[in-house]
């Protein structure tokens, strides 16, 4: 190998192993939960029980996890303090439970924008969007872009990770 082919390398390695020597981009002095919000797109919220798996989840959890009504949708709040892998796609928990999914297409609502996908099991068809928020308003649609722009210092928590469900049109 010549030198120049040994350099090469040994910079490809420290340009992969870069994102790891970041420190990690938490939310120090802005872990203090500001508590649910009382209405979601206009709409009061109103509380619904964690089921077993999602408290067991939430207790090492860096952050808090909320389900919600409006009558018409359910709602998943997640706030988070930290980041972290802990924070996945809401596809992943559909499929764990049997769900076969298709996905959307970008959906751009106003200034937001919502990753989202179809989920079906059996006769239930249900339409879920998602999208994750920081406090000055950047936003991201995919759980892994945000986790790595967490991890390179391009946002500061804390967040909100929304997912919405509602009965999909048929």
């Amino acid at each position: 190998m010549t030198r120049m082919t040994m350099l090469f390398a040994a910079l490809c390695c420290l340009a992969a192993l870069a994102p790891f020597a970041a420190p990690s981009r938490g939310a120090p002095g802005h872990d203090r939960f500001p508590g649910w919000p009382a209405s979601f797109e206009g709409r009061a919220i109103t509380p619904l029980p964690l089921s077993p798996l999602e408290e067991r989840f939430q207790h090492s959890f860096p952050g808090r996890v909320g389900r919600f009504s409006d009558g018409k949708r359910e709602i998943i709040l997640r706030w988070v303090s930290a980041g972290t892998r802990k924070l996945h796609p809401a596809g992943d928990c559909f499929k764990a439970n049997g769900y076969a999914l298709v996905p959307l297409p970008i959906q751009v609502l106003g200034e937001q924008r919502w990753s989202g996908f179809t989920a079906r099991r059996g006769s239930t068809a249900l339409e879920v969007r998602e999208r994750i928020v920081d406090s000055t308003g950047a936003q991201w649609s995919d759980v892994s872009a945000w986790y790595w722009a967490v991890q390179m210092g391009q946002t500061k928590g804390p967040w909100w990770a929304v997912t919405v469900a509602h009965a999909a049109s048929k």
